[in-house]
């Protein structure tokens, strides 16, 4: 039977963390690894987890490097063959872990998996489901994301990378998804296997407009990289003009609305089609600089109630 390594990084997040564990010990796979490497929180999680102290393989509380720090010693705790990480804010689906194991014995050939995934609010109410597409090696060196919760990855492949980079703290995960990329095939499977939770201390409202910092950054990576560059080369405009779009994307979200609607004009200018793929941002954008961006959330926030409903 195949173990699974499931680690989870945690700093402060009490509110969240119980859930998140709960939906690591609740799967019906069993044979699960669960490492959860705490942050030493001051907020009780530890209170949390030692609650469930007996039914986790390891666990500590100590300072460490911050979330890829915390991830990467769970990665060289790890002996499972497939193993995935799991924020302490982000839970998930009943049989996910099942359903990924019985994904990776029918597909040998494949290094990792990801699925669908809902986008929760603080409360745990569904107001999206992320619907992602099969996507190859160039699609992710063009930046399309998937949901890190729902990504499950040999442990064989990952070897072969370093790791997730210290130095990146907001795309880490896609930049190890292209490393793992180089040595198989990646795999999306159409189950919403995992729960993304969005809220005000979640870096991807909190710090939202320093993702596309480490877009261009990843392209910097890639460029040095002899497996990677004559890939990147290929298909060079639309890559860097996916990255302004990124960009556009996360300085929208993080209220930037004027940088957001020069970086999708970049995008523009660099491969048209990249850009035009999201007019909404530009229509956003607009809109925000025009006053009516609370028009835009009203609709926003009437979807979400339409949706928990």
């Amino acid at each position: 039977m195949t173990l699974v390594s499931i680690i989870t990084p945690s700093f402060n997040q009490a509110k969240y963390l119980e859930q998140t564990i709960r939906s690591v010990l609740s799967q019906d796979h069993p044979h699960i690894e669960y490492i959860v490497m705490d942050g030493a929180s001051t907020d009780g999680s530890v209170d949390t987890i030692e609650k469930y102290a007996d039914e986790l393989t390891y666990w500590e509380s100590q300072k460490d490097n911050g979330q890829a720090d915390a991830i990467n010693k769970g990665f060289a705790r790890a002996s499972g063959d497939i193993i995935a990480w799991l924020n302490s804010d982000d839970f998930y689906l009943p049989g996910t872990v099942s359903a990924a194991v019985k994904i990776f014995d029918e597909n040998p050939d494949v290094v990792l998996v990801y699925g669908n995934m809902l986008a929760v609010d603080e409360n745990g109410a569904t107001f999206n489901t992320l619907t992602y597409k099969q996507l190859t090696l160039e699609d992710l060196l063009c930046f399309q994301i998937i949901g890190q919760p729902a990504v499950f990855m040999r442990r064989s492949a990952l070897q072969k990378t370093s790791g997730l980079d210290l130095s990146f703290h907001f795309l880490l995960d896609h930049l190890l998804w292209i490393q793992i990329a180089k040595h198989g095939r990646i795999l999306h499977v159409d189950q919403t296997w995992a729960a993304a939770r969005y809220h005000a201390e979640a870096k991807n409202r909190a710090k939202a407009a320093e993702f596309g910092r480490e877009a261009f950054r990843i392209l910097d990576v890639v460029e040095k990289d002899q497996s990677l560059s004559p890939i990147l080369s290929s298909i060079h405009r639309r890559a860097r003009a996916s990255a302004h779009r990124v960009d556009a994307r996360y300085l929208l979200d993080g209220g930037l609305p004027a940088q957001a609607l020069v970086a999708w004009m970049r995008a523009l200018f660099i491969h048209p089609p990249t850009a035009l793929a999201r007019m909404n941002l530009l229509v956003s954008s607009l809109l925000n600089l025009l006053g009516l961006g609370k028009l835009r959330e009203a609709v926003l926030q009437r979807r979400k109630k339409n949706l928990a409903g």
